[in-house]
């Protein structure tokens, strides 16, 4: 049975960081290990951590998502690794599910599941009543409700080693974050693989916990950066994937 690391970067997310914690634990009953990075909070992250007896790489000070997403994927040992936001929770079956699309084929390399908050087709379009409901009635395994992709949305991003193998890490010009997801996805398929929407794997996202500590017209900024250095770096503009 393929073991999965799932990396969660952190950054002073500790009332967030705790749910997340405590779902991994409750619902992901696959072998697994639990990396989290965190970026040099002044919470009670780093205590939370120990308490939870997870793998904790602890920087200095704050180096950005896609950094801290690297220091975790360097030191995971998973044959499938998880980039998980803090503000997520998983649900029962939705880890599942996700495995069963990424090893379907070969030629997949990365899947993503549903949720209740994201840009583009990984929203629910039913409105969200509760975390227990929604996975009850969405993690059901189906592979009908399997879609393929171009673009699949960084709070939840599962894929093979051998996809990182082959492209790499996450690219760091993109930091403190946005558009190094995007990123990711078009070099996957750049190297041939599929990516998937898993549609029977619902995952709760409280939605840019750690980008809502900056002001609205920083993080507006850093959009029109980053999108700005993804056409430059591609010559597209990411927003034709969503």
């Amino acid at each position: 049975m393929e073991t999965v690391s799932i990396i969660i970067p952190n950054y002073n997310g500790a009332k967030w960081l705790s749910p997340c914690l405590e779902s991994i634990r409750k619902h992901v009953t696959m072998p697994h290990e639990v990396i989290v990075v965190d970026n040099g909070s002044s919470d009670p992250s780093l205590r939370l951590c120990l308490q939870h007896k997870v793998k904790l790489v602890s920087l200095p000070g704050n180096r950005g998502f896609p950094a801290a997403c690297n220091f975790g994927l360097r030191v995971s040992t998973g044959d499938a690794l998880m980039l998980l936001n803090n503000d997520t929770q998983m649900t029962a079956g939705a880890l599942d599910n996700m495995m069963r699309c990424l090893y379907s084929s070969d030629d997949v390399g990365l899947v993503g599941p549903m949720t209740n908050y994201a840009s583009g087709k990984q929203k629910i379009k039913e409105p969200f009543t509760s975390i227990a409901d929604m996975a009850a009635r969405m993690n059901q395994p189906d592979s009908l409700q399997w879609r393929e992709t171009e673009r699949i949305v960084g709070l939840c991003f599962l894929f093979k080693r051998e996809l990182m193998d082959r492209i790499g890490e996450l690219d760091e010009r993109f930091s403190p974050g946005h558009f190094e997801d995007d990123d990711y996805c078009y070099r996957a398929r750049q190297a041939g693989y599929r990516l998937f929407i898993v549609g029977d794997a619902f995952i709760y996202h409280r939605g840019s916990a750690s980008f809502k500590l900056e002001s609205r017209d920083k993080i507006k900024a850093l959009l029109k950066t980053n999108r700005q250095k993804f056409i430059d770096k591609w010559g597209v503009d990411p927003h034709a994937f969503i």
